[in-house]
């Protein structure tokens, strides 16, 4: 399909810093295919200016004043037909970015990512393909996978085998390569199937496993210990 025939992902930048609101406009403006359709200071406005605008992707400051990025991140992805949200930090193991991941944020970058990272993530998420900063993904893996600072069983841990433990071997294994950070076609290649394969396991993974984006089933592998 051509990309030319699709419209253009409309983004609202959500950010009480007018500086950053401003770059991050001016960033996104240069790309062809996406197009800035709001901007907002606040989560506390994000509702109003979701259901005025329609994006396809919110770019959610994490810091707020008001109502902060994690609240507003929530309260959108637990309504209908959320629109897809890429979380924007100034910090790279915040427990909080972990907290936005689980409540279904497509992924999350530090505010100094390069403009084009910065547009093709925007692309990326909007396309339903999960990013994260590159720069902050091992600290993200380990900070998931740490033990527990408590003894004795971990609910979370329990859940993710559990839920995992339902999946054939072959989902499984697709699960995995979606908690090691791979992207469809380097599943495809390790895993001996086509990339429209790949798109039919990782949509059959989220229905079963009633997540909403493939971040969710990397950090449920990695609650699992699987990675």
């Amino acid at each position: 399909m051509n990309g030319a025939e699709r419209p253009p992902v409309g983004v609202l930048i959500v950010d009480d810093d007018a500086l950053v609101r401003a770059a991050l406009s001016m960033i996104l403006g240069g790309a062809p295919d996406i197009r800035v359709v709001g901007e907002v200071t606040d989560g506390a406005e994000v509702p109003a200016a979701v259901a005025a605008y329609a994006p396809d992707v919110v770019l959610m400051d994490i810091r707020m004043p008001r109502v902060d990025g994690l609240t507003a991140t929530e309260a959108l992805r637990a309504g209908p037909e959320p629109p897809e949200v890429l979380v924007l930090t100034t910090f790279d193991a915040d427990e909080q970015v972990l907290r936005a991941l689980r409540a279904g944020a497509g992924g999350f970058l530090l505010k100094d990512t390069p403009p084009a990272e910065i547009v093709a993530a925007v692309r990326r998420v909007a396309a339903g393909e999960a990013t994260l900063s590159p720069a902050v993904t091992r600290k993200l893996i380990t900070h998931v996978t740490a033990p527990a600072a408590t003894a004795g069983p971990d609910p979370r841990r329990e859940r993710a085998l559990r839920l995992l433990g339902g999946l054939t071997p072959r989902e499984r294994e697709v699960a995995v390569a979606l908690g090691q950070g791979r992207t469809n076609a380097e599943i495809s290649a390790e895993l001996f199937m086509s990339v429209p394969t790949v798109k039919a396991y990782v949509s059959r993974l989220l229905a079963r496993l009633e997540l909403n984006n493939r971040v969710q089933v990397a950090l449920l592998v990695h609650d699992a210990g699987l990675v």
